[in-house]
């Protein structure tokens, strides 16, 4: 029987150096001014959830508190309704609020009816649209369509959620690039709902331009390139600190 040699294998990655852009993706303002000062955050995600988790009533004032100190660099607002006329209605508004703003525009609405022609509409008039909830390479197609020549825009494929349904994102994503790259190039294509840091990684591997993260995420950034035989040591050491502390005896 042939003797298979198994490797370590060994990640570099570098946030100065990738061509992957990071989103700090929060609602709430301290976080995200707080991640505004760092460099290597190139723009910010919302939704209504995240915003409903921080507290935030006033979705207007909310915007104007993140927009008056973020200027440089994009930031994505999501809409309300799940009726296409007063989406648009919503979508217009949220645009004019400043000329870094996306729009996030979900790929349904709840009822399962698609937004395509509402996305074109928008694109192909000026706004700037983030489509979110994007699951499947069908919507990648549909889109391209939809957003092609208009304004610049984001497809927001959530990579995450693919993953807890157990399939591997990233051939998912490599494809959604090809796709993009061919058929609709104003579009960028962002790994949405990350879970781990690994995922910054695959994301350069499968040459999205965009991820996005939660404070989880980026309180884990400081690991990245981390020699695992320190790591390990350190696990050790929580486990014999936190024995130690509870009083366990045998």
């Amino acid at each position: 029987m042939e003797k298979i040699e198994l490797r370590e294998e060994t990640q570099s990655f570098s946030l100065e150096t990738t061509p992957v852009k990071l989103f700090c993706d929060s609602a709430d303002v301290k976080t995200v001014l707080q991640m505004a000062s760092q460099p290597y955050i190139k723009g910010f995600t919302t939704n209504p959830t995240l915003m409903r988790k921080a507290g935030v009533t006033d979705y207007a004032t909310f915007a104007q508190q993140l927009l008056e100190r973020i200027t440089d660099r994009p930031v994505s607002f999501e809409v309300l309704s799940d009726e296409f006329d007063e989406m648009e209605r919503q979508a217009q508004l949220i645009s004019s609020w400043g000329t870094n703003i996306y729009v996030k525009i979900p790929v349904t609405n709840t009822k399962g009816a698609p937004s395509y022609h509402l996305v074109e509409r928008l694109a192909q008039s000026g706004v700037k649209v983030n489509v979110t909830a994007v699951f499947t390479l069908a919507h990648v197609r549909k889109l391209c369509a939809a957003l092609r020549g208009g304004a610049d825009s984001i497809v927001s494929i959530f990579a995450g959620r693919i993953a807890d349904a157990g399939i591997d994102p990233v051939p998912v994503m490599a494809e959604a690039r090809n796709i993009l790259d061919m058929a609709c190039p104003n579009a960028e294509l962002l790994w949405a709902s990350p879970r781990e840091v690994l995922n910054l990684v695959q994301a350069e591997q499968a040459r999205c331009d965009i991820i996005t993260a939660t404070q989880d995420i980026l309180n884990k950034l400081h690991l990245l390139n981390k020699d695992l035989d320190e790591f390990s040591l350190e696990t050790v050491q929580m486990f014999y600190r936190d024995a130690l502390a509870a009083g366990y005896e045998l």
